[in-house]
């Protein structure tokens, strides 16, 4: 019998460093600013998202940038009901892993729906794209689900 219980713990998720972007995340944040998504090709054909320097099973140098889709679908989420102060989204959303068609890989970023009601694994989303672009991760202002006709 599946729970519809949602349990909750309070998570602290900070970055405390700085870093050059390099050829490789330079390369993705580009793409962000041209409203394009990059991930990079491993050495058996499979396709990192974000894209990173070197292979994380295999330390090789990876190189090969290529074009993703803008939708994907989410494989885990959790609901954040009261963002924090340095938060990019002033209002609740969801955190997922959503896999973006042609990586094998997901990204973590916001879901901007309506409540934890209206989100599930396996659920369709696009991105969508903050009206002027820098070449930043928030430049995709959030991921919002893609309407499924039931036809």
């Amino acid at each position: 019998m599946e729970s519809t219980e949602r349990l909750s713990a309070p998570l602290v998720l900070e970055y405390p460093f700085t870093r050059t972007t390099g050829p490789v995340i330079g390369a993705f944040l580009t793409g962000l600013r041209e409203k394009i998504v990059l991930g990079i090709k491993r050495k058996d054909g499979t396709v990192l998202v974000p894209p990173t320097e070197y292979d994380p099973e295999t330390s090789e140098t990876l190189t090969e940038m290529v074009e993703v889709a803008q939708q994907g679908e989410v494989t885990t989420w959790t609901w954040v009901q009261e963002p924090r102060p340095q938060s990019p989204w002033d209002s609740p959303h969801a955190l997922a892993m959503i896999k973006l068609e042609g990586a094998d890989t997901p990204i973590l970023h916001a879901v901007l729906a309506d409540g934890p009601e209206s989100l599930k694994v396996g659920m369709k989303v696009r991105i969508k794209w903050r009206e002027v672009t820098e070449g930043h991760i928030k430049d995709i202002e959030g991921f919002i689900p893609i309407e499924e006709n039931n036809d």
